[in-house]
Parts: structure tokens; sequence; C-alpha cells
């Protein structure tokens, strides 16, 4: 992998983790159009998905500190009730995180068909959230947390928008534009950081190696991720608030209907 290539997939990592449009699904596509595959691939997307987790902690570093200093008053107030929530959200991921994920991946891979399809599926998610008008809740409730947990849970197919799944899950429930985004990019943070630990875990135990890639490209893949994560972040959470989803339905849609017929091709 050139510096070059590592720019432009840390970029494409950094937008679209935030972006309701797949992340794992553009890399997966840049990396074929790189010719980009193995240890290598692996090394970067654990280094990116890193740098994103960080971008996020930057943007809603606020939020994140008003979660902690409530839980050390040690008592049921707001801030609690909002960890708690977090909590029961990760139980499906955590669940198909340690016991499924390479399962699935195995059942389904990570080729264009796949992502293409499931790019077809962000697409009506997001259209059908965005044409939805369920009646407003005020706050995200635990069943909600739980069945918007479910929905980050599916995403880890290629090509199924974890932002775009849970946000638009979270319309589907009724709950407010206000209050998603930021609950969406919140619970990401510890299955990412757990995905991440997971695969480095493997390579120590020799399941799976990190490749031979030169130090230039991971830092330039890891600075780019970062930077462009901290924009998406910010750009995502006053989009999500102007309810403009359907933008990015037709944006899937169109880049699925393309993977589709670029893996027939192949």
């Amino acid at each position: 992998m050139s510096w070059f290539e590592a720019l432009i997939l840390g970029l494409v990592q950094g937008l679209t983790e935030y972006l309701p449009v797949s992340s794992s699904g553009h890399l997966t596509i840049g990396a074929a159009l790189f010719g980009i595959d193995g240890a290598d691939n692996l090394t970067f997307t654990v280094l990116v998905h890193v740098a994103t987790v960080m971008s996020t902690l930057v943007v809603l570093w606020s939020e994140i500190d008003w979660i902690f200093r409530g839980l050390f008053r040690f008592k049921l107030n707001d801030e609690t009730r909002y960890a708690i929530n977090i909590a029961v959200s990760m139980i499906p991921i955590g669940i198909v995180g340690v016991f499924f994920k390479d399962k699935v991946e195995e059942i389904f891979g990570s080729g264009l068909l796949i992502v293409g399809c499931m790019l077809l599926v962000t697409a009506a998610l997001l259209t059908f959230s965005y044409y939805a008008k369920p009646r407003q809740k005020s706050r995200i409730s635990l069943r909600d947390a739980f069945i918007i947990g479910l929905a980050q849970a599916c995403a880890v197919m290629p090509g199924l928008s974890r932002s775009g799944s849970t946000i638009a899950t979270g319309l589907l429930l009724g709950n407010r534009k206000e209050n998603l985004a930021q609950f969406s990019f919140l619970m990401v943070i510890p299955p990412i950081l757990g995905e991440a630990l997971l695969d480095v875990l493997k390579a120590v135990k020799g399941e799976e190696a990190f490749g031979g890639i030169d130090t230039l490209p991971l830092v330039v893949g890891f600075i780019a991720a970062f930077l462009s994560g901290c924009l998406a972040c910010k750009l995502m959470i006053n989009i999500v608030k102007r309810g403009k989803l359907i933008y990015f339905g037709i944006y899937c849609a169109v880049a699925g209907a393309v993977t589709i017929a670029m893996s027939l091709i192949q």
C-alpha cells in the first residue's frame, strides 16, 4: 500500500464512518479498486477504525464528560440513564462480535456483490425513515436502545451502514432527530474499540497475520481518517437534525447498483 492509497482510504473511512453510507462497504470497494487485500488491508482497517473512534472522542468530548460526571455522583440521574441506555444498546453487537462475527463473515464474505446488496438495504432504510412519521418521544427508552442496538448488530454486514441503520431505526421508533445522532455515535465507541482489540488478539494468536505495511502509509491513513472523521461527525449531527437523510438514501441506491454491476463484470 502506498501513502497515496492510504490517504484516499483514510479519507474514505473517516467520512463514511459517520455518514450513513457504510464505511466497511466503501473500504471494501476502495481496496478492490487499488488491488489491496489480505494482511495489509487488515492492519490498515484496524488502524483507521481506531482513528475514527478518536475523532468521536474529540467531537463529543463535552457529552462524554457530562456522562462520566453524572456517573460519579452515584445516583440515578439523567446521565446514569443515558449510560445505561448505551450499555443496553451494546448487548446485541457484543453477542454477535464475540460469538458470531466470524461465522457471518464466513457465510456472506465481503465481496462486492454482498456490499452492493447491503447498500441497497441501507438506501431502503434511510428512505423509509425519511417518509415515516411516527409519534415523537421525549427520550430514548431502554426498549428503543436495545432495538437500536439490534440494528447496529445487523450492520456487521459489509455495506450495511452502522450509523444509517441505527439512526433510521431510532427515527422509525419515534425518537427525536436531535437525540439520535449523538446517541448513535457514542454507542459505537465501545464496539469499534472491542473489534479492534479482537483483531489484534487474533493476530497475536496467529489466526491472522498483520501485514508488513510501511509506517508512512499507516501514519497518513490514521491522520486522514481522524481529521475527516472529525469533520464528518460534526456534519452528520447537523444533517440528522435537519432531516436530510433521503439524499444519502439516493446515494446508497446508486452506489449499490454500481457495485453490483462491478461484481458481475469481474
